[in-house]
């Protein structure tokens, strides 16, 4: 956990969050180890759009950048993995979820009772094909940046199935933020951060974050670009969405990098806030928790936005409720905190966040966004 010497509790609980932290009462007993049945039987809620789902997997690596934690160890590197619309009944195997020693970190860093054994992690089943076709056409990008501690795959259910509605997805791990990054080598860097925060906190990591996804987008979409399949995206939409300090380094990216058309914050605390000049009249998207309506840093962002926005509140989901994390915690024997079951979680992850970038990237009429739904009504949606 962060040290509060920085931040107050208060803060490392917003960024942090409760799912796959053991209770204090559990910190005795080990939870129980998963069986193999169960683990056979573990797999992401299936993509609900018409396209068929690639994955790819990209190492960047940022010359003109030191790394900003550990300078010691050279340029800025960054595992991005691309989920792309693909061709139906192409492609090899089902992408990994996460490697193997990514599991064992995250496992011995946010269940560290638990018994669970990481091939149970690991093993996840997605539903994205590496080596898949490209599906014709040119697509929107959305870049989604994870939440503090969590490995990027932790928003896998969410980019598959963006890209099954049509979007390239390019889901970024940003190196000794989370609890392991495996690179190329078979090296898997640590949680550096999670010992020993950097100066100016939080802000300054969400701000770094900025720097990571300009290169991201440098490389996907400059003019020579790093992906094989960069002809698919349509440089001129772009889109970040991000899950608690990468909600919020959805903002900073916007308030740096003016490619960036539309933003998604899902229960972010804005450590790095809304710049007082808004966002150039960019969309932006505050999707929540109930806790996020005693979040003052909400409220400022709320009044600076100076474009289309909405702030969405999902009754009975907790910090987690808006990524893989409750699955996981499943899976390692930790009870959910929320009284939003995963599956519903999900659900109204992706109708929200793909009607938003659906409506600001396509140009496609989304009422989902503009008042109450019956088919939603965990949703409580505030507009100016």
């Amino acid at each position: 956990m962060i040290r509060s010497r920085l931040l107050p509790a208060a803060a490392v609980a917003l960024v942090l969050g409760p799912a796959l932290t053991l209770p204090a009462a559990a910190a005795g007993p080990a939870a129980p180890a998963v069986s193999a049945a169960h683990s056979a039987s573990a797999q992401l809620p299936r993509p609900t759009g018409p396209y068929a789902v690639g994955r790819d997997t990209l190492h960047l690596v940022d010359t003109g950048r030191p790394d900003p934690w550990v300078p010691s160890a050279g340029s800025r590197q960054l595992m991005v993995s691309l989920s792309y619309p693909a061709r139906r009944r192409t492609g090899g195997p089902t992408a990994p979820y996460m490697t193997l020693d990514e599991a064992r970190y995250l496992i011995r860093l946010r269940a560290p009772g638990a018994t669970v054994p990481p091939e149970v992690i690991s093993g996840v089943r997605t539903w994205a094909h590496t080596g898949a076709r490209p599906a014709p056409g040119r697509f929107p990008l959305v870049v989604l940046s994870p939440g503090f501690s969590f490995p990027r795959s932790t928003l896998t259910g969410l980019a598959d199935d963006l890209a099954s509605r049509g979007y390239v997805v390019a889901l970024v791990d940003h190196p000794y933020e989370n609890a392991g990054t495996t690179l190329p080598d078979g090296r898997t860097l640590p949680c550096v951060l999670c010992e020993e925060p950097p100066e100016g906190g939080m802000r300054a990591v969400a701000e770094s974050r900025a720097v990571d996804v300009s290169l991201v987008l440098d490389r996907l979409t400059g003019a020579r670009p790093a992906w094989r399949h960069a002809r698919m995206i349509d440089a001129r939409r772009i889109g970040m969405g991000g899950h608690s300090i990468g909600g919020d380094a959805a903002a900073a990216t916007m308030a740096a990098d003016a490619r960036v058309r539309a933003g998604v914050n899902m229960d972010g605390t804005f450590f790095a806030p809304v710049p007082a000049g808004g966002l150039d009249g960019r969309p932006f998207l505050m999707f929540g928790a109930t806790d996020r309506t005693a979040d003052r840093t909400w409220d400022d962002a709320w009044a600076g936005l100076d474009g289309w926005k909405r702030w969405l509140t999902v009754t009975g989901a907790d910090h987690g409720s808006f990524t893989d994390v409750p699955l996981l915690g499943e899976l390692a024997g930790i009870p959910d905190t929320a009284a939003l079951p995963y599956a519903r979680g999900q659900h109204l992850t992706r109708a929200y966040v793909a009607a938003f970038f659906d409506r600001h990237l396509k140009g496609v009429p989304r009422p989902l966004l503009d008042g109450p739904s019956p088919a939603h009504p965990e949703v409580i949606v505030r507009r100016p």
